[in-house]
């Protein structure tokens, strides 16, 4: 799963199988095997995958510029003066979707000079965008939008950053200035999930990581993550993922092996 966040970079997603469920800004896709999602700078985003595989690329425009070359279309959208399409769905002609399968290749196969294949891919990328006009002006006109994608962030920020601790709906109804009752209909409307629900979603999401990447007890994981009744954690664990915190280390243990 992917809980909701944002990052300077553009994300290049690519679905395998499966369905993913994303949310971009305050637009969603049902993304199916072949399409291909953008996410452009400072965009908001998360979803759930639904036996989905699917492979992702974050990069800094940044990484195409050189000293011989200006490029006026990569330097505004460097700037943030540009957005790109967010959303390709998987078609035989679409040459988004077969670039996006050659740069995911090169990536796996690391041989010699793979890596200025990928840039070559890159910049092969952003040439189709622009020759297809898959891009349109930043909207600064729409103060709305962009004022609640502002509050929303400031409330995720506060759960990252305190997702150990006891949060209170009060707090976070704070940082986006608004009364806990308002604030409740505007998280929900914004990300389709209670604050408290996605709370326990992210926490949850900690405490997979947590579990696979330290040496932690399952009850050492349940308070570095918020929960203090480790019956309660394990509980919720089940509700988001199906199985118990056991099940799931013994699950990615098995993985790890085949590997």
């Amino acid at each position: 799963a992917m809980p909701y966040h944002w990052h300077e970079e553009l994300e290049l997603i690519h679905i395998i199988s499966g369905t993913f469920h994303i949310t971009i800004n305050e637009t969603t896709f049902q993304a199916g095997p072949g399409d291909v999602l953008l996410v452009n700078s400072g965009f908001l985003h998360g979803g759930t995958p639904w036996d989905c595989i699917y492979e992702c690329l974050v990069f800094p425009v940044s990484l195409l510029f050189n000293r011989t070359y200006s490029s006026p279309f990569l330097t505004r959208l460097d700037q943030q003066d540009l957005i790109l399409k967010d959303y390709f769905p998987q078609s035989e002609h679409s040459p988004v979707s077969a670039l996006a399968v050659r740069l995911f290749e090169q990536i796996r196969e690391k041989s010699e000079g793979s890596e200025l294949r990928c840039l070559g891919l890159l910049y092969a990328l952003m040439g189709i965008l622009l020759s297809e006009e898959n891009y349109l002006p930043t909207d600064k006109s729409d103060l709305s939008s962009h004022k609640n994608i502002y509050l929303l962030k400031n409330a995720l920020n506060y759960i990252e950053n305190h997702y150990s601790e006891k949060i209170q709906l009060n707090a976070l109804a704070k940082t986006a200035g608004m009364s806990p009752k308002y604030f409740c209909h505007f998280f929900s409307e914004m990300t389709g999930r209670t604050p408290i629900d996605y709370v326990n979603y992210y926490r949850i999401q900690r405490a997979c990581y947590h579990l696979v990447n330290t040496s932690s007890s399952i009850t050492e994981t349940a308070m570095a993550c918020g929960f203090n009744d480790v019956s309660y954690f394990i509980r919720t664990f089940k509700k988001y993922k199906g199985i118990s915190p056991r099940q799931y280390l013994k699950a990615d243990f098995a993985d790890s092996s085949r590997l």
